[in-house]
């Protein structure tokens, strides 16, 4: 069975420590996606989740470690409240015994989570007004 982590809150991310959390000896390729603010006009984004998110999330993990069978290891977070530019606002990391099969999961981890998970983000600009996107 695949093992699988994921958390949803404001705590600050670190590829490198999710990637940690899906190395093995079994593993020999790990591939990691990490998603910041980038620099288009905004000056932040602020993120929100639903209470249910983290349930959403795992949910999501899980069935994909399922469409993947070969996986050592899943893990994903997404951060909550306000990142400047640079802020790191989402990582994902999947473990395998070969490269391919640790990219094309990763992959499908991303799109799913973007997807499927209830985390909205609203827009901030310099000159301090905002705006919602993608909230229901």
């Amino acid at each position: 069975m695949t093992e699988v982590w994921t958390a949803i809150g404001p705590e600050p991310l670190d590829p490198e420590t999710l990637a940690g959390r899906v190395a093995s000896p079994g593993s020999g390729a790990t591939v990691t996606f990490t998603g910041a603010v980038r620099d288009d006009g905004v000056v932040a984004l602020e993120y929100e989740a639903h209470p249910a998110a983290c349930e959403f999330l795992a949910a999501v993990a899980r069935d994909v470690a399922t469409r993947h069978p070969g996986l050592t290891g899943v893990a994903v977070a997404h951060r909550t409240g306000r990142l400047p530019v640079g802020g790191i606002a989402f990582v994902a990391a999947v473990a395998a015994p070969h490269r391919g099969e640790a990219f094309a999961a990763c992959a499908d981890l991303v799109d799913a989570v973007k997807a499927g998970v209830p985390v909205w983000k609203q827009e901030w600009y310099a000159d301090g007004t905002g705006r919602w996107v993608g909230a229901p």
